[in-house]
């Protein structure tokens, strides 16, 4: 079993951030992909501003180039999961308010006071299966009650089935990390931890 470090992005992962986001990240063919998790973090605007250059840069280019950017300002928040030097996992997790529109308004609404939202998750395709999405649970729980939130929440979508492109997690995760149903709406479930 290999020992797997949780790290907060801090700008000195930058260059680990990237590294993992241009080389094993969506290495599947995952449909989500490629993506350095930039949409999270930008309003409708931006993003349209960024899918127009698409054409003109290409897509990976673009969006790496808008990561970059966002990393110097410091607006994308989470953390990366290592296998000694080797960054293999991200989760992109910060305080609600931080994610213009992609924190679904349901979610806002049936808030119970300062939340941080755990958003998405890629994993390395090997190191799937190891515990890592957990770990950033665990992770981003014990931040966030040290830093005074009162809650922390997960965006979960209804399914029965194993999906590895899933992106925000399913339920089971949740539920197995102490975190219990907070709303629903359609196919998605607000699964949240009071801290």
């Amino acid at each position: 079993m290999k020992t797997i470090v949780i790290k907060q992005l801090t700008p000195d992962l930058t260059a680990d951030y990237l590294d993992f986001f241009d080389n094993r990240a969506f290495t599947d063919g995952n449909p989500n992909g490629p993506c350095y998790c930039t949409s999270a973090n930008q309003d409708e605007e931006n993003i349209q501003q960024m899918v127009s250059e698409f054409k003109t840069y290409g897509v990976k280019e673009t969006l790496r180039r808008y990561a970059v950017e966002m990393l110097n300002k410091n607006m994308i928040h989470g953390y990366l999961a290592y296998d000694g030097d080797l960054s293999v996992g991200w989760c992109n997790a910060a305080d609600m308010e931080s994610y213009a529109g992609f924190v679904p308004d349901f979610a806002r609404k049936n808030a119970c006071g300062k939340t941080v939202s755990v958003v998405c998750f890629e994993i390395a395709p090997e190191y799937r299966g190891m515990g890592i999405a957990s770990a950033f649970i665990d992770r981003v729980c014990s931040d966030a009650k040290s830093k005074g939130y009162a809650a922390v929440e997960g965006y979960a979508k209804l399914s029965g089935e194993r999906n590895d492109f899933d992106y925000q997690g399913p339920v089971r995760l949740y539920q197995l990390a102490g975190f219990v149903e907070a709303a629903r709406e359609s196919d998605q479930v607000v699964m949240r931890k009071v801290l």
